[in-house]
């Protein structure tokens, strides 16, 4: 008899993980996971439509079933039911058998959708801890994915990574507090484009992957083969890959059987040390990612010892991320001295060979061949998830001629040997692939009619900048730049909540509640509320803002090498926004225009892309530039209300394109938005042109030079304290 659950699955199964073509090192980071838990998750970094999404969802059907407590909702082991579960003590219990989960986190949960939320005011008016469980909870003994990491709130980034690390979630609200365990595989998803998550976090997750869309003709063809194929029919799909899924599942439970008894050699143990020190990576966390990830990866290839081959492919995965000096730094490991490190330490011999030992079958070992050994199907990269589906990588069914999918039974065969399908962590990206995050913009210059004298200076490292604010309080997302109502932060006050209150502020509450105590028929020692009593917090934190820089590219900003402190002073600011959680744009103007280099993104690291490639040369259209800002902000205005913009004008304030009244005209329309006019102007005769500028913008003045003024800084915050 079929179970409704089995029906489900059949319905809306999932893409099959072993019919995922290509992406061996993200199939390989997420099976060691799954063999060890210790090695503490992945980071997936990619362009958008590589499957990262669809790797993650197929990876949860392959992990072992669960025993868990009959009606614990915390997913207890009767074996070893946690002592402190809130649903305790549990005694005797019977358990029963489920499909691990796979929890996913949205990017706009809340604090308690994530650890879950205490009914404060049943605790205050019957003395009882009602707990709803949240996400971690649901991700005990699981897969917690959060696609989209680098988008999440730095609190809840901070609360999930400390959750992963201990093991545990802890709940603390009004001195009620509750604890449960939270041990889970932890899986976050990122487009580097769209942001990068701080070095202190990148540093939390174990191992990082960097996947990149095959080049190759014949194996993107094969992924849309396939996906076409697991469009019309996903049942049959997945049935076809069954056996091979079933063989991958079994494997990775052998696996994870055998890592407890696998040794680390002082010799594999000097090489991890030999490796994390000559990288400079920070601490210690690295050489116990990698120690970890060498035996998931020795028993996942089925030895009882490490060897310098697991060593070096648990590097590969747990160093890159560990190496950024620098907040616009690209992951990346060279591989060269990675080999290098690895012979200076000789490799002590396997005493205990596995001669049965199966052989994964690629670096991956993503899939299992007919004869339930490695192998891995030929195509492409994943699937392009915003064009065939959400879910999936490719299809493999029948078709017409020119859309026939490769069945499983000839996986080895066909486009599996055009190269590899994506570039790993420490490998050089090709020459036509631009790196994620740092794609070569539109060159302005082309279009605007450039001539053979435009330049394109380096720039000087990056400056220390000041902190420009924008005045007043706002209620934008949370950051570290203007002062804003935040979830988190200092009391100012308290309001009567719409709903649920997020945060009680007691001595309100009992304000609130204490005239009307004897009419209530209070006569014991206990305070008598009702839910009109409750006062909820008003909290004052820091938010994030737009800022938005207008740099002249024209030729006068070439005059000297003007250019170089230019990038050099808005590196520094970009630096300083990257570090208060802004989102950033670029607007550059040059010859007869105005560009938007650089859209309105969160990553910092594009828009540093963008300006150190920045050409300067031609006439300055200064006009042109504010009318873009203008436009730009305008149009930011309707796709997020609450973020308040700061724009940044880099001139010297010369228009030689236009006249100065259509510049003062334009500048009127910044006249409402906070705004610092960087004046570039240099030379024993000044005609104070920015400044002029900047009083019809209604902004603040500030000389180049004076952009590292640490100290003027600090007076300037001491003064309006």
């Amino acid at each position: 008899m079929t179970t409704s659950k089995e029906i489900s699955k059949v319905r809306d199964p999932r893409y099959p993980f072993t019919a995922i073509v290509g992406s061996e090192d993200l199939k390989l980071a997420l099976i060691l996971n799954a063999v060890s838990p210790r090695v503490g998750g992945v980071l997936v970094r990619g362009e958008k439509g590589t499957a990262k999404s669809t790797i993650v969802r197929a990876l949860a059907a392959l992990l072992p079933a669960v025993e868990v407590v009959d009606g614990c909702r915390f997913s207890c082991d009767p074996a070893a039911p946690d002592p402190e579960c809130p649903d305790g003590p549990h005694g005797v219990r019977t358990g029963a058998a489920r499909p691990a989960r796979l929890v996913e986190l949205p990017v706009g949960a809340s604090e308690d959708r994530l650890a879950g939320s205490l009914d404060i005011e049943r605790a205050l008016t019957e003395g009882v801890k009602a707990f709803e469980p949240g996400l971690l909870a649901a991700a005990h003994r699981g897969v917690l994915y959060v696609d989209e990491v680098n988008l999440l709130h730095d609190h809840l980034v901070d609360l999930l990574l400390d959750a992963a690390a201990l093991g545990t979630c802890y709940v603390e609200r009004e001195g009620v507090s509750v604890r449960h365990a939270a041990r889970f595989l932890l899986v976050g998803t990122m487009n580097p484009e769209e942001g990068e998550l701080r070095p202190q976090l990148l540093d939390r997750f174990g191992l990082t992957v960097e996947v990149r869309a095959s080049r190759e003709p014949s194996q993107r063809a094969e992924v849309v083969r396939r996906r076409l194929a697991f469009d019309a029919e996903p049942a049959g799909f997945a049935t076809r890959w069954s056996e091979r899924e079933r063989a991958l599942a079994a494997r990775i439970a052998e696996a994870r059987a055998r890592v407890a008894n696998v040794v680390l050699p002082d010799s594999a143990l000097r090489q991890i040390a030999t490796v994390c020190a000559a990288f400079e990576v920070d601490g210690l966390r690295a050489d116990l990612v990698t120690a970890n990830a060498a035996i998931a990866h020795a028993a996942w290839r089925g030895r009882t010892a490490v060897t310098a081959d697991d060593v070096r492919e648990a590097a590969r995965l747990a160093l890159p991320h560990r190496r950024r000096r620098d907040p616009f730094d690209a992951p990346g490991l060279d591989e060269s001295k990675l080999e290098d490190l690895l012979s200076r330490v000789p490799d002590e011999p396997d005493d205990d060979p596995d001669p049965d030992a199966p052989d994964p079958g690629g670096p991956g070992g993503g899939g299992c061949a007919e004869d339930g050994s490695g192998g891995e199907a030929p195509g492409g990269d994943g699937a392009a998830e915003d064009g065939a589906a959400e879910d999936g990588s490719g299809g493999d069914g029948s078709g017409g001629e020119g859309t026939r999918p490769t069945p499983p039974g000839a996986a080895d065969t066909g486009a599996a040997d055009t190269g590899p399908t994506h570039a790993g962590p420490g490998s050089a990206p090709s020459p036509d692939v631009p790196s994620p995050g740092a794609g070569p913009a539109a060159d302005p210059a082309r279009e605007a009619g450039a001539t053979r004298r435009d330049q394109a200076f380096d720039a000087d490292p990056a400056r220390p900048a000041r902190l420009f604010t924008v005045p007043g309080i706002g209620a934008g997302a949370p950051g570290r730049r203007s002062r804003a109502r935040t979830p988190l932060g200092r009391t100012t006050g308290a309001r009567t909540p719409e709903g649920r209150p997020a945060s009680l502020h007691l001595k309100a509450t009992v304000g609130a509640a204490a005239p009307y105590q004897l009419g209530r028929g209070r006569s014991g020692p206990g305070l008598l509320l009702r839910r009109e009593d409750l006062r909820e917090a008003v909290r004052e934190g820091r938010e994030g803002n737009l800022v938005l820089f207008v740099v002249d590219a024209s030729g006068s900003m070439a005059a000297r090498q003007r250019m170089r402190a230019v990038k050099a002073a808005v590196l520094g600011l970009l630096l300083d926004a990257y570090q208060r959680r802004d989102k950033v744009g670029l607007v550059t103007f040059r010859g007869t225009r105005a560009d938007l280099v650089l859209p309105p993104t969160s990553s910092v690291e594009a828009g540093a892309a963008r300006l150190r490639d920045l050409p300067t040369g031609g006439r300055t259209p200064l006009a042109a530039g504010l009318l873009r800002a203008a436009e730009v902000l305008r149009v930011e205005r309707l796709r997020d209300p609450a973020r308040r913009p700061l724009v940044v004008l880099v001139t010297d304030g010369r228009a030689t394109s236009g006249t100065v009244e259509e510049s003062h005209r334009a500048a009127g329309l910044l006249a409402g938005v906070t705004g610092v006019v960087v004046d570039c102007e240099n030379g024993h005769v000044r005609l104070g042109l920015a400044r002029s500028l900047a009083e019809r913008m209604g902004a603040e003045t500030v000389r180049l030079d004076d952009l590292a003024d640490l100290a003027g800084m600090i007076r300037e915050r001491r003064a309006a304290a």
